[in-house]
């Protein structure tokens, strides 16, 4: 197990390394001076090429990019333009809310979907099957930002039973905090439960039809034992690999949803930066949304084992 974990470490290494040197040339290729932006558009000449070269921008680019790769490795992402703060803080602060909002949707998600999948794959051409990959289709049909909405003005608005905007943190209110998660949470789990409920009732219906199943069922076992101990650990493994996917994507595409809610997560950190040109913080989002999505995919890759049999490690 030791072997096949630090094999993936290994891989991964690399991956993170070549996203870097991604964010790094995205970046560079906006096009405006940075320099002339911090310093604004009446910065004089001289002004402007002593600021450059304190950012180091008058360097070539392999050399830009070993002194921000340097920084990096020692948590230093820059400071904010505009709002004048290190990056890595405003990072930190926004992340914890967004991968709050996306782990407890995921889990949610993944748990009806689990069990809507297997009770469809049980069911496979029935009126269950039909009604459940039904819903499924509706749910992926749907966008994200009309849910939002729709949730807004059923639950916000019409009844008041949860706020409509703003944020309360937990660190401020931990009773009252719980209330402004309810919608955004809601929304990305009925996003997301139709691509992992068909995911899980593909994988539920090939393992079913494999001979140990039918060993099981003629040594009389209940069709509940079949499908959670003997079925559900084979069929899962294919969406514990979507469910990574899934993880990594919302952390990138989450803005929609907390532009929705007014959410001050990353996200929308984004769109206020890219709004402002405000390079560094872009920079720094960027690299966290894309090491986030790397990591994830590792920690899938590493549970992987546990789930299909077949999987050696060595």
């Amino acid at each position: 197990m030791i072997g096949f974990a630090l094999k993936r470490i290994l891989t991964a290494i690399p991956t993170i390394l070549l996203v870097s040197i991604a964010v790094f040339l995205l970046i560079r290729s906006i096009p405006g001076d940075p320099a002339e932006i911090m310093l604004g558009e009446g910065a004089n000449p001289e002004a402007l090429a002593t600021f450059r070269a304190e950012l180091g921008l008058d360097r070539p680019l392999p050399v830009q990019f070993v002194i921000w790769a340097g920084h990096v490795l020692h948590g230093d992402l820059g400071r904010s333009i505009f709002l004048n703060q290190p990056v890595v803080t405003l990072v930190w602060d926004r992340l914890l809310l967004s991968a709050s909002i996306i782990l407890i949707a995921v889990c949610i998600a993944t748990v009806i979907a689990v069990c809507a999948g297997l009770y469809a794959a049980w069911r496979q051409d029935k009126a269950g099957d039909v009604t459940v990959v039904a819903l499924a289709t509706l749910g992926l049909s749907l966008p994200s930002f009309w849910i939002g909405l729709l949730l807004l003005l059923v639950f916000g608005i019409k009844l008041g039973w949860l706020p409509v905007v703003g944020y309360v943190s937990f660190s401020d209110d931990p009773s009252r905090a719980w209330q402004y998660l309810v919608l955004p949470v809601v929304t990305l789990v009925i996003v997301e439960v139709g691509v992992l409920t068909r995911m899980a009732r593909s994988s539920a219906v090939e393992v079913l039809r494999l001979e140990y199943i039918t060993h099981a069922r003629a040594k009389g076992l209940s069709e509940r034992t079949v499908l959670f101990r003997h079925a559900l650990p084979n069929a899962f493994a294919p969406t514990l690999t979507l469910i990574g996917i899934v993880v990594g994507t919302l952390l990138g595409g989450i803005a929609v949803v907390e532009t929705v809610f007014t959410l001050p997560g990353l996200g929308r950190l984004i769109i206020e930066a890219i709004y402002a040109r405000d390079y560094p913080v872009i920079q720094g989002c960027l690299l966290v949304i894309a090491i986030a999505y790397v990591l994830v995919n590792l920690v899938v890759d590493l549970l992987y084992p546990i789930f299909d049999p077949r999987i050696v490690l060595e």
